[in-house]
């Protein structure tokens, strides 16, 4: 039978999940629970698919971004019943020795497939991995832009945010070397810094939280661009890059190691957010405690 002991519920991990759901898969309220995370993980899967089609069409209609592309085969992994550290294992076998000149590593699937524990096994397992993510891209973008209008005195509003003056904000932005590691540096508008000097202060600011979703919408081609040409060169550096995320955007991004990960049962999702939700709760009220959790106190709790 599955034991649920203090040092795995505080691993908050994948192993945690799984027993969690092992234990409960078949009580009601978690039953409903795991059907409600499902049916929502789901619903907002399809509304940021949809936002993101919108936003790629666009950066198609000015141009910014090819029509058609053609995608490189793509491995379907389906992770029901595999830890993390499998599916790692899984891809990086399937990698061969690419790793050891640095590669782009493409991973994408519906949200609660694991791809972002996944991503951190690999990042661990594999030479000189880094994990790239779009958002501060997208952060440094609304930075310029609610600077540009508080500038001109003018309030944001996606109107500003027309071809021309976007090709003006990238060119402030620069990917390479800086101070001994690779970041993004913004210089303009004033702004003279490094996004890792920023990254929990100013991007993190009222001002550009709020304004994110009308720029992300307004330059997804830019992005899809700039992080191509970033990991490209990362790449060539012997870097083994991590991008991991929704498929209408990474389509645009060049790399013969492409993997989709699945689960058969789309049940599964529902019930791992149900397990990480229980699981969060619990950890923080047992983290002083020397005793073993037991599936009564969980389930309670």
């Amino acid at each position: 039978s599955t034991v649920l002991t203090k040092e795995i519920l505080l691993k908050e991990d994948d192993q945690t999940s799984n027993a969690v759901i092992s234990l409960f898969k078949l009580q009601n309220n978690f039953v409903a629970l795991s059907k409600s995370e499902t049916e929502s993980t789901l619903k907002r899967d399809k509304e940021d698919d949809e936002k993101l089609v919108i936003g790629i069409n666009f950066a198609r209609s000015k141009g910014v971004i090819p029509e058609t592309v053609e995608v490189e085969p793509i491995k379907v992994i389906d992770v029901y019943g595999k830890s993390a550290n499998v599916v790692a294992d899984i891809i990086q076998k399937s990698l061969g020795d690419a790793p050891q000149k640095g590669c782009v590593l493409v991973m994408s699937g519906l949200s609660g497939t694991g791809k972002g524990t996944t991503a951190s096994k690999l990042q661990d397992a594999l030479p000189k991995a880094i994990s790239w993510s779009n958002g501060n891209v997208f952060r440094s973008l609304t930075l310029l832009a609610v600077t540009y209008c508080e500038q001109q005195g003018t309030p944001f509003g996606p109107e500003v945010l027309t071809p021309a003056l976007l090709a003006n904000f990238m060119g402030m932005l620069v990917f390479d070397k800086f101070e001994g590691g690779y970041d993004i540096k913004i210089s303009g508008l004033g702004l003279d810094c490094l996004v890792s000097e920023i990254a929990n202060t100013k991007l993190k600011e009222p001002r550009v939280s709020k304004n994110i979703p009308t720029v992300a919408e307004f330059t997804q081609g830019e992005v899809i661009n700039f992080a191509g040409a970033a990991t490209s060169k990362l790449c060539a550096d012997g870097y083994n890059v991590l991008m991991e995320g929704r498929a209408p955007t990474l389509q645009y991004v060049r790399s013969p190691h492409r993997f989709e990960l699945t689960l058969q049962d789309p049940n599964i999702i529902g019930m791992r957010r149900g397990a990480q939700r229980m699981i969060g709760k619990v950890a923080a009220m047992y983290k002083a405690s020397d005793s073993d959790v037991s599936p009564g106190t969980i389930c309670n709790d």
